[in-house]
Parts: structure tokens; C-alpha cells; sequence
């Protein structure tokens, strides 16, 4: 439907109020009885490294002394629904959660979600990047958006050129056909270089992701509500054609597969992340904050970082994308000014410092309409914008379920067709516990 110019305008009027709105709940309310300090203590939990969050507040405290009494505890992602559950019990709560989607369902029964009152839905959609619609509910939303990691894809320029390949694939199909021109093999047929670590589960780094991706690019939603609460779609049905989910499987385990030209990878060779490092993989599917950990790990590695592959006929980019949000915590001691933080973190100066201390990108629009410096940056920032995510069972639980999908499809164990109906049963048995 075309908008006149009269609804054009007065579209963005009503997000301009709805953000205002917003800035002014935030900068206003909750005194706490501090005159000094309109936010007082608060006390955040997260999974996100200290190093990075602590130079976030530092770098917040000087532009906005509000912020003077947010500290930061860093987390065990794998324990900390059981801290805080015990933390809440005892007393000693924190006021806010910093965590990936990814937690997301094993916290909800902690966090006190916020209302649409407080927050409303045309003031978020028009603050936060798509991706975080997936912490609506009924009433409001779990957390507020803060930073977003998503998949990208790393390159060896080096093998890469030795090779004559002068850019990196941008379709999934283009990178399968690169396999026999940059991948290297004994004649008993032992990799001694990789092309790209797909194929296996438990030692390709972030398979999780990886395979997240790869189902969300066929839209494939993963999980969903419905009558009998969340439950998962691997995409097993279609009405025509090979259906969705049995594809992307086969394309998966393509890769480690003897008998197929695009055999690159086996169970056999070291994890995804070392053999990038080591200069023995020319292709790596990781998430932009890794950038730093290869630079770090080897000086001397040539690599540069690109948009991830997308299938050759689509027409609407996506990329699975960990985001981060600031949720508050049902024992909270100063949840007014919890809100109050986590809202301020995401003006266009603190989100900049955030990006720039971590190495993620932010979840704003407004900061993500800006063209960064840095090259890694600049694929982040292009990436935040259609990253997506889905409501999981834990980590762990969800490695469980995909790492036994993908051994037994590659082990002939169970077709592709078993591997699918058995893996959405048992998550969807996860998502209703």
C-alpha cells in the first residue's frame, strides 16, 4: 500500500513522540531519593565479557554521571539461571540481566517483564533493530536491546588468492563450488587444508549458529506458539519439493561426506576456530566479536571478514544473530532505576562506546544508520540490521539435539527424514518443560 505524503509524515511523528517519550521516562523518573544520582545502584549480571561492559560504564559514567552506580558482574552463561534463581530466593538479586536470546527461556520465569505502559510497542519497533521482537510478550517485552553479535563470514586472503579466488562467496552455492579449487587432500584422501568446517557438529565452533542460519535462510522459524504452547519446526513438510528442513540437512552434511566433491571437513580434525588461527582453514563461520580473538591469536594471519552467504535465490537477507538485552530481575532492589540504566546504555553515545569497547554492534537504529571505520564494523552493522534469532532450550540442550541430528545423518544411523522428526520432537520437549 503507498502512503501519501500526509501519512508519511505524520508516521514519523508518531515514532519521533514515541521515542521522546521513551528518553523522557528514562532521564525523569525514579529518583530513589538520591538527588545526585536519578538512577542509584544498580547491579548488572551478564554473559558478556567484564573487560568490555566495564569499559562501556566507564565510558557512559563520563558522559552521563547518572550512571555512576552501575556496576558489572560477569557470568557463567551455563549457570546463571541457577544463580539467579537462588540469588532471587536469598535476596542478593541483581536489578539487571545482560544476556543472549539464547538464555532467554531458561530466565523468563526470573525477569519481570516490561509493560506496555512503560514501553510501547510503537517505541521499541522503532528503536531496535527486527530482531528484537523476539522478546515481546503478551503484555510488553523481557528486556530492552542492547548489542547484537551476528554470523559472518571470515576469510584467509591469503589462500584465497593463492588459489585465484579474488573475493569471498557470497551464496551458499558459490562457496560449494570453491571446495575442489581451494580445499587440499592426500591422495588417501586426508584434508590437509579446508576450505570451510561444515558437515560435523561437535568440532565446527558455533554449529549451533551455523545450522540456525541455514534454517532461518529457508524460513524455517525453528520454534513457535501455538494452542499447546512453543513448539519447534525444523521445516520437515512442504508442499512441493524437497521440504525446506531435509535440504538444508543435506546441505550441511554435504561437506563431510568422502564421496561427495564437496567433502572438506570430518570429525577427525582440530575445532573450526584453532585451524582458522593456524592458517589451515580458508573459510571460518563466526561471529564479528571473534575478529579480535584471531587478531590477537596470530599476528600474522591474513584474514578480513564478509557478509554471510545467503541462498543464490533469495531476495530478502538473513543472518542468525545472538542479541544481547538488559532485562530486569523479578528480585531487583531498584528495578525504576534498572529501566532507567538499561534505557540510557542505548543513547547514540553510549551504544557507539558499547560497539567500540566490546566488538559487537549495536541493537539501535539510530546508531546503525552510521557507516563505522572499522572494516569488521562495517560487515556488523550491515548485519545487525536483518539478523535474526529464535526462542531455544538452552545452549547445551540445543547442542544436544543438533549435534545427535548431524552424527546420525552422517553416520547413516537415520536418514534425514528420522533425523528431523526426532530432533523437532525433542525440542519441542525442551521448549514445554
Amino acid at each position: 500500500m503507498k502512503l501519501s505524503l500526509f501519512q508519511t509524515v505524520l508516521l514519523i511523528v508518531f515514532g519521533l513522540t514515541a521515542l521522546v517519550g521513551l528518553f523522557v521516562f528514562a532521564t525523569r523518573t525514579g529518583n530513589n531519593g538520591n538527588g545526585d544520582n536519578a538512577v542509584g545502584p544498580v547491579v548488572i549480571w551478564g554473559t558478556l565479557p567484564k573487560e568490555g561492559i566495564g569499559a562501556t560504564l566507564a565510558a557512559a559514567v563520563q558522559m552521563n554521571q547518572d550512571l555512576k552506580s552501575v556496576s558489572y558482574v560477569q557470568k557463567n552463561p551455563s549457570t546463571l539461571p541457577n544463580d539467579l534463581a537462588t540469588a532471587i530466593a536469598t535476596g542478593s538479586s541483581p536489578d539487571l540481566v545482560l544476556s543472549s536470546q539464547e538464555q532467554l527461556m531458561a530466565l523468563a520465569k526470573y525477569l519481570s517483564p516490561i509493560p506496555s505502559s512503560m514501553l510501547s510497542q510503537n517505541a521499541f519497533t522503532n528503536a531496535f533493530i527486527g530482531e528484537g521482537s523476539i522478546l515481546a510478550t503478551p503484555n510488553g517485552y523481557y528486556g530492552i536491546p542492547f548489542l547484537v553479535d551476528p554470523l559472518v563470514l571470515f576469510f584467509n586472503r591469503a589462500i584465497l588468492a593463492s588459489a585465484g579466488v579474488a573475493r569471498p562467496p557470497s551464496t551458499w552455492e558459490a562457496m560449494t563450488g570453491l571446495v575442489p579449487v581451494v580445499a587440499q587432500m592426500t591422495p588417501a584422501r586426508q584434508i590437509t587444508r579446508g576450505l570451510i568446517a561444515l558437515g560435523t557438529y561437535d568440532n565446527v565452533r558455533n554449529a549451533r549458529g551455523i545450522l540456525s542460519s541455514l534454517l532461518l535462510q529457508q524460513g524455517i522459524p525453528i520454534s513457535s506458539y501455538s494452542s499447546s504452547g512453543i513448539v519447534a519446526n525444523l521445516g520437515q513438510t512442504s508442499q512441493s519439493g524437497v521440504p525446506p528442513g531435509k535440504a538444508v540437512l543435506g546441505f550441511y552434511t554435504q561437506f563431510a561426506d568422502p564421496s561427495k566433491v564437496s567433502y572438506t571437513w570430518n570429525a577427525s580434525l582440530q575445532n573450526s576456530d584453532q585451524a582458522f588461527l593456524a592458517g589451515d582453514l580458508a573459510l571460518y563461520l563466526g561471529y564479528s566479536s571473534e575478529a579480535r580473538f584471531f587478531s590477537q591469536g596470530n599476528p600474522n594471519l591474513d584474514f578480513a571478514v564478509a557478509t554471510l552467504p545467503q541462498p543464490a535465490t533469495t531476495n530478502l537477507k538473513s543472518a542468525y544473530g545472538l542479541l544481547y538485552s538488559f532485562m530486569i530481575s523479578r528480585g531487583a532492589k531498584n528495578p525504576s532505576g534498572a529501566y532507567q540504566a538499561a534505557v540510557l546504555l542505548t543513547n547514540p553515545s553510549e551504544q557507539a562506546a558499547a560497539a567500540s569497547a566490546t566488538g559487537l554492534a549495536p541493537a539501535t537504529l539510530t546508531q546503525l544508520s552510521l557507516v563505522p571505520a572499522e572494516p569488521v564494523a562495517v560487515v556488523a552493522y550491515a548485519e545487525a540490521l536483518y539478523a535474526k534469532g529464535w526462542l531455544s532450550p538452552t545452549p547445551a540442550d540445543t547442542d544436544r539435539v543438533f549435534s545427535g541430528m548431524i552424527r546420525d545423518v552422517i553416520s547413516g544411523r537415520s536418514t534425514t527424514d528420522t533425523a528431523l522428526v526426532s530432533a523437532e520432537r525433542s525440542l519441542t520437549a525442551l521448549l514445554q518443560q
